[in-house]
């Protein structure tokens, strides 16, 4: 695609705008022939903002003008990407018959819009229509940002900057997912790492919460990731545990994530592991119970291997299990999937996240020629609507969201949690409250000041950066310049 940009205007935010309708587009320089071309002003005065855009697509083109005017309640910069947001969608829109259910809205965090509308103190009512008037999200998607804002901002409270969480990375799996582009290994050469990998890790995971001790800091969450974490065996996943153990008190945390995702490498065992040292939640993710759809995308286990699996975790004793679920995956349907998700409500776990199918451009899936980008994404609405339906009636709510570029359908990820048992990591994280210490190859430090959207202030971030891959991970050993880096952050804030 083509942009041809005149005023001050921010190109990369016209590029998100134009892949909601164009997924997986990419931009052309000046000069080359494109069958899809956009041209957009913007003029500015004292008492208004005007855009203009006309949209060119396969030999038709339509155009689009609009007029705001300026108002207290929004930046400048807010009210200008409101305009230009208007024009896009209304051109795209009529020459591609397509409304997209968010709008506007293409940040990963749909709901902050509606945090910050709450926060300066617009009422529920309020804040869904100015979703719906100002950046064009439908009512019903509107009203789920919304609540989910409502329900993070009741779960966050009041974050004290003396909170902390440690994420800690595991970056092998078995096998490797059509549509995945995490760095994790899985051949039989690169899981000989795990060994090496491991030792180290622990040597940065006891290092992480070191520091933690000498700042005083609080540790409110642990969450193991990966990749697989189960992929470990028994003596060294408690190898891991034993050193987590040793450098926090795991008893008070308010949750303790063990992300155990496939099932064909849970056993009672780890299970067993898990539970004595602490671990309060563990993820079992069958992302389908349709056999053939399974096979379609890469998986290497069975939905008899899920349901083994889910019964070790539940006699576990652990208290919370989350299942992931994929709406819209290949060869997926409103049939298959519906029936996948009454399954796993009658299994009555604690948690359920319903991901949106997304292909990230280093997917297998796309090198073996497969076209997944979607638009409307057939029966994805159907889909999503289902479950957020279905899980309200079993008691679940909406507990946290988010997007990504590509999702099929231009839908969202949320996470539904039964009360009291919401995935605090996921809500720390996603909305950026407190600092995240991350140890292990591909992850990344977060240290935060976090501002309330109605101080008027900005949230302070500084993002520390491991080695991308295990083998530069074990070449970069831990380090000490990290180290003096979070210190720093910390005793200039009084610490």
């Amino acid at each position: 695609m083509k942009l041809h940009i005149e005023g001050n205007i921010n190109a990369y935010y016209v590029q998100m705008l134009c892949m909601i309708f164009f997924p997986g587009e990419k931009f052309s320089s000046e000069g080359e022939e494109d069958a899809h071309e956009l041209y957009l002003s913007v003029t500015e005065s004292q008492e208004s903002v005007f855009a203009s855009a006309r949209l060119v697509c396969d030999g038709k083109s339509t155009t689009a003008e609009k007029t705001l005017e300026r108002r207290e309640d929004l930046s400048a910069d807010r009210l200008k990407k409101i305009v230009i947001g208007h024009v896009i969608l209304s051109a795209a829109g009529e020459l591609l018959h397509y409304r997209p259910s968010w709008g506007m809205l293409t940040g990963v965090r749909p709901s902050k819009v509606a945090t910050e509308l709450l926060l300066n103190g617009h009422s529920k009512t309020r804040v869904k229509k100015m979703l719906a008037s100002d950046y064009l999200v439908i009512p019903k998607k509107a009203a789920l940002a919304t609540d989910v804002a409502l329900y993070e901002q009741q779960i966050i409270g009041k974050p004290d900057i003396r909170d902390c969480s440690v994420y800690i990375s595991i970056p092998f799996c078995p096998s490797r997912c059509s549509y995945c582009s995490f760095v994790s290994y899985t051949s039989k050469r690169l899981l000989s790492l795990i060994p090496d990998y491991l030792e180290l890790l622990k040597l940065e995971v006891a290092e992480k919460f070191r520091i933690i001790k000498e700042l005083g800091l609080r540790v409110k969450t642990v969450y193991i990731g990966g990749g697989t974490p189960t992929i470990l065996t028994a003596p060294q996943l408690r190898e891991l545990l034993e050193t987590v153990a040793a450098g926090t008190d795991v008893w008070a945390l308010s949750e303790f994530t063990l992300e155990s995702g496939r099932p064909d490498t849970i056993d009672a065992e780890k299970m067993k592991i898990a539970k004595e040292f602490g671990v309060t939640r563990v993820c079992v993710n069958p992302q389908t119970l349709c056999e053939e759809v399974l096979q379609g995308i890469g998986r290497s286990h069975t939905t008899e291997d899920f349901y083994r699996a889910y019964d070790i975790a539940r006699k576990s004793g652990i208290k919370c299990i989350n299942t992931d679920l994929i709406v819209g995956l290949p060869g997926d349907n409103f049939r298959t999937f519906s029936a996948t998700f009454d399954e796993i409500l009658r299994l009555d776990p604690e948690n359920i996240t319903v991901h949106t199918f997304c292909v990230k451009r280093a997917a297998e899936i796309l090198r073996q020629g497969n076209r997944v980008y979607n638009l409307r994404g057939g029966d994805a609405g159907k889909c999503v609507d289902y479950s957020q339906i279905r899980a309200a009636e079993a008691g679940f709510k909406p507990y946290y969201m988010y997007r990504q570029k590509n999702m099929v359908g231009n839908y969202e990820n949320v996470g539904f949690a039964k009360e009291g048992f919401e995935g605090l990591y996921n809500i720390y994280m996603m909305e950026e409250v407190h600092s995240i210490f991350a140890a292990g190859a591909g992850a990344v430090t977060k240290l935060m000041e976090y501002a309330a959207p109605e101080s008027g202030k900005k949230t302070v971030i500084t993002r520390l950066f491991n080695a991308k891959y295990p083998y530069e991970y074990l070449d970069a050993g831990v380090s000490r310049e990290q180290h003096d880096q979070i210190v720093s952050f910390y005793r200039e804030r009084g610490f």
